[in-house]
């Protein structure tokens, strides 16, 4: 069967571009249509008749590229975004990245080729210029794709602040931030300058014990085992839920006992952890207001893909949910 990456191959030119020339999507010169129009009739090549007819015309599907809705808090995430897309008449197209930047490549040229009206992107790979030169409406959350891609993110950096403060208060002295230990740019790395620029107003020690979030279960259980027998530590601001667990457990197996111990908050707050660790303090990001805004600002990009916004970034507010865990 003819491919959409054949018929560029023999057009000499992207993916992308034969993708908008099928769509009659965006400013295509006539030379490199011409070109396309005669690779697909030397290949054989015919686009879907459905998504023929609909040249022109929206399809009312929405792509979705997250890493992996197995994570509680992705999935939640997702699920609140597709309710807000069915309400609003579109039906969604679901892809799993992880944390495979091919991967997400080759689904964002799926999505292109089944024409969906727009993609909410919030995989955590970087560096794929495609999204810069897909011709389509996108939204992104916590993950900067392009200038002119709008951004939606809770408030990372009052998370970070919020929750060192919090064991700061509680009585903790040697607070660790356990997490990626990299500033990069991206939005959830705000979550480690906030605890930084606490940890700095506090006249403490910063202290930041890396365990990598696409880590294998393995080698994270290995990391913070480490820290907890061979680090004074008796505070943790963890960079996820899942990782926060994952201390509690190790520190129920250690003979530490939490609070009195150590006090761990984490972060994200998705339901199905606050309904099944009720022990655990978090910072709880506004998952329904993210998905809502996060459809809100893909229909206005559909609706006028042209036409600029006046904000470009978007940081939602973040609460602590204090409980057991940080010694309340």
């Amino acid at each position: 069967m003819v491919k959409l990456t054949d018929v560029a191959a023999k057009a000499g030119c992207s993916v992308t571009t034969v993708s908008r020339v099928i769509n009659n999507y965006g400013y295509i010169s006539q030379k490199t249509r011409k070109k396309v129009h005669e690779a697909m009739k030397e290949l054989n090549y015919q686009p879907n008749s459905v998504a023929r007819s609909l040249q022109g015309k929206k399809t009312k599907l929405i792509g979705l590229i997250f890493p992996d809705v197995s994570n509680p808090f992705f999935g939640e995430l997702v699920s609140k975004i597709e309710d807000q897309l069915f309400k609003h008449g579109y039906k969604t197209i679901l892809c799993n990245a992880g944390n495979d930047k091919e991967k997400e490549r080759t689904y964002l040229q799926m999505l292109m080729a089944n024409q969906v009206d727009g993609i909410i992107a919030g995989a955590h790979n970087l560096g794929i210029e495609e999204y810069q030169r897909t011709g389509l409406p996108i939204v992104s959350f916590d993950r900067k794709l392009s200038d002119n891609i709008p951004i939606v993110s809770a408030d990372n950096f009052k998370g970070g602040s919020l929750a060192t403060q919090e064991l700061y208060n509680h009585g903790a002295r040697h607070i660790y931030f356990v997490g990626n230990p990299t500033l990069d740019g991206h939005p959830t790395q705000k979550r480690l300058l906030g605890y930084k620029e606490t940890i700095k107003e506090l006249k403490l020690t910063e202290h930041i014990h890396p365990v990598i979030f696409n880590e294998t279960l393995a080698l994270k259980e290995m990391a913070i085992r480490d820290l907890l027998e061979n680090h004074k530590v008796d505070g943790i601001v963890a960079s996820d839920d899942l990782t926060a667990l994952l201390i509690l457990n190790i520190s129920h197996d250690l003979g530490i006992h939490i609070p009195k111990d150590l006090k761990i908050i984490g972060f994200d707050g998705s339901k199905i952890v606050r309904d099944f660790e009720p022990r655990l303090s978090t910072i709880v990001q506004p998952i329904p207001s993210i998905a809502q805004l996060l459809v809100k600002l893909l229909e206005k990009r559909i609706d006028n893909p042209t036409e600029e916004l006046d904000n470009y970034t978007y940081y939602l507010p973040v609460e602590l949910l204090k409980r057991e865990s940080s010694g309340n």
